[in-house]
């Protein structure tokens, strides 16, 4: 587990920087794939784990959600909108052969969320920003004090076909939105973020980095 700022931790993964989860202060945010748990729950043995949220219900994000939950007996938080996907399966991801080939692979069961989650509630010691888009529901977490924010997938990190860094927008096919989603991210760039932790890629640590590929979008 790398800390990243105050309280603020990103479990390993493999390949490493991949499909992200975060620890932000005593909540677990986000949890892989469905084969994801033992490795979720190895890393977090010995600390104090009180929540487990969301930043949005997608398979690659959810997959561990429900064994993690059940094994440490807390609570599964995750945006209002993306409740009813959560608790279904049902996605609302275009009907694709990549899509419907993840969910076999990476879905996770369904679970029962204990809260859902708007925009200004506090998790972590962050304030949940509502940035629809990429799917109904979807929150990012921002701390102001340090300018640290947890986006999920507003943006990737990370070109997802060749595994090279490097901003981009998330797959249209994986998003329900692109417009929408654009003017998330577009909010994210406006909060001037010294820390932007990504569902997918390494942190970045360059504002201007991220308000100039903001600025290209259409």
């Amino acid at each position: 587990m790398k800390q990243l700022a105050e309280g603020l931790y990103q479990l390993r993964g493999f390949p490493p920087n991949a499909i992200n989860v975060y620890l932000m202060g005593d909540v677990l945010v986000d949890a892989g794939t469905r084969h994801s748990g033992r490795r979720i729950l190895r890393q977090l043995r010995g600390r104090r784990v009180t929540t487990h949220a969301l930043t949005h219900a997608h398979p690659d994000h959810q997959g561990a959600s429900r064994e993690v939950c059940e094994r440490l007996g807390i609570p599964l938080w995750c945006g209002e909108r993306d409740v009813r996907a959560m608790e279904t399966g049902d996605f609302g991801q275009a009907d694709h052969w990549v899509n419907r080939m993840l969910e076999r692979i990476w879905a996770g069961p369904p679970h029962e969320v204990d809260r859902a989650l708007h925009e200004g509630d506090e998790v972590g010691g962050f304030t949940v920003i509502d940035v629809p888009g990429h799917s109904a529901g979807h929150v990012a977490f921002w701390r102001e004090s340090d300018r640290a924010i947890v986006i999920g997938d507003v943006l990737n990190n990370v070109n997802v076909k060749t595994g090279m860094t490097g901003l981009h927008e998330p797959q249209v096919i994986f998003t329900l939105d692109p417009a929408r989603n654009r003017e998330s991210a577009r909010r994210v760039a406006e909060l001037e973020p010294a820390l932007v932790c990504f569902g997918h890629g390494p942190p970045l640590r360059d504002p201007r980095k991220l308000s100039e590929f903001v600025a290209k979008l259409p």
